[in-house]
């Protein structure tokens, strides 16, 4: 257990202090992430992400994220899922600008225990995007990314079932652009997210969070850091 958390612990570091002489940027990030399970093989997901602009000044990003999910035992899970996310921008003196995304994706869910209470999950995800117009652009195209997350929670209280308490939440996800990168980024990578928070588990089926993510991103040319205060709600039903 020690072993993984500091590995997560450390790509948290890392990746936040790797590259400051590039462009940073500070925003936030409010987030909804429900499950709802109609019988021990199905269920459903719905998220929702409220992402704002640099420095706050406005909603950059809204993503409403549903699925259908299949239970394979309690430990796996797979989902075929959609999303549609709106980006809007500001460019060149002030003028608006909005870009639409749809995507389908599917993805597999892996949990595992880390000795008595603890939890990692392992997430793999393909995602097919197929990215809209802007107001002042005339292209629209279609890429496929893929993504792989992994999540330990771990309580403050050892027990051998967690059902109330504080927790600390360490996450890492990378991104990779697996076709037409030439449409994204020019590059494989894509980005990198990495996530430390504290949250408290309000009963069984309810999470509260706050916490620090670190967004390193690959653009053409040059890297982004996006720090990111992001506050999160998880009910499981």
């Amino acid at each position: 257990m020690k072993k993984i958390l500091t590995l997560l612990l450390l790509i948290t570091i890392l990746t936040s202090g790797k590259l400051f002489a590039q462009e940073n940027r500070f925003s936030g990030w409010g987030a909804l992430f429900h499950t709802q399970k109609f019988s021990d093989k199905w269920g459903m997901s719905f998220d929702a992400q409220f992402r704002s602009a640099d420095h706050y000044d406005y909603l950059q990003h809204l993503l409403l994220r549903p699925s259908v999910n299949y239970y394979f035992d309690k430990n796996k899970m797979g989902a075929l899922g959609y999303a549609y996310i709106t980006t809007n921008g500001r460019g060149a003196g002030g003028a608006e600008t909005f870009r639409p995304e749809s995507r389908i994706w599917e993805q597999l869910i892996i949990n595992t225990k880390i000795g008595k209470t603890s939890t990692l999950q392992h997430r793999f995800r393909l995602e097919q995007r197929f990215l809209g117009n802007t107001t002042n652009r005339t292209d629209h195209y279609f890429s496929q990314r893929l993504r792989y997350f992994a999540r330990a929670v771990v309580p403050f209280k050892k027990t051998e079932t967690f059902n109330k308490g504080a927790f600390v939440g360490l996450q890492n996800e990378v991104f990779a652009n697996v076709q037409n990168n030439n449409k994204v980024n020019k590059h494989f990578f894509d980005q990198n997210r990495a996530y430390v928070a504290l949250g408290y588990r309000l009963h069984k089926k309810a999470d509260v969070e706050f916490g620090y993510l670190n967004q390193y991103i690959k653009q053409t040319e040059t890297y982004v850091i996006n720090h990111v205060l992001q506050a999160a709600i998880y009910t499981r039903f």
